[in-house]
């Protein structure tokens, strides 16, 4: 379900014992890819409810800036993006925003773990920081199959298909 931040807040603080232990993640998600469904399968086990924090569609333009000979992102705009992470069955709750990093939202809902792919480290991870000064728990999930938006669309530019795909 898509939610507002103050909306979430106040259900998660009026629920808590149907929320938590909450386990929060972010990012873009414009091409969903079979990376991102196993990221947000492994992410919904830590906890009891997940919730995404979904970058809007203008701080996707500030992350990815055009680079030439590609689409301008996002791709896929923020509603839509939105409707489909929140229609996959490890998704609780979905709220957009609009800042670079997910600091508003961590700080505003204290998940119980924060979970980002296991390309980041603690030093690499801006929220890093801010999770264990509250007390809260950072998993970082090992990357099984190394898919991206930006290989999705190389191999478009480039009228290429995969080779092989990899055994799912």
């Amino acid at each position: 379900m898509l939610y507002t931040l103050d909306q979430l807040h106040q259900e998660i603080t009026t629920y808590p014992e149907q929320w938590r232990p909450l386990v929060f993640t972010n990012g873009c998600f414009d091409l969903l890819h079979v990376g991102h469904v196993r990221y947000l399968q492994t992410a919904k086990t830590f906890g009891k409810r997940l919730v995404i924090g979904l970058n809007s569609d203008s701080s996707v333009r500030q992350l990815k800036p055009p680079k030439m000979g590609y689409p301008p992102r996002p791709l896929t705009c923020e509603d839509q993006r939105a409707e489909v992470l929140a229609a996959l069955k490890p998704v609780d709750a979905v709220v957009i925003f609009p800042e670079q990093t997910a600091s508003t939202l961590i700080e505003t809902l204290k998940p119980d773990i924060y979970v980002k792919g296991g390309d980041y480290t603690p030093e690499t991870l801006p929220e890093y920081p801010q999770v264990v000064a509250y007390g809260g728990r950072v998993e970082l999930v090992k990357v099984e199959i190394p898919s991206s938006t930006t290989g999705m669309v190389e191999r478009i530019l480039q009228n290429k298909s995969l080779q092989e795909c990899d055994k799912i």
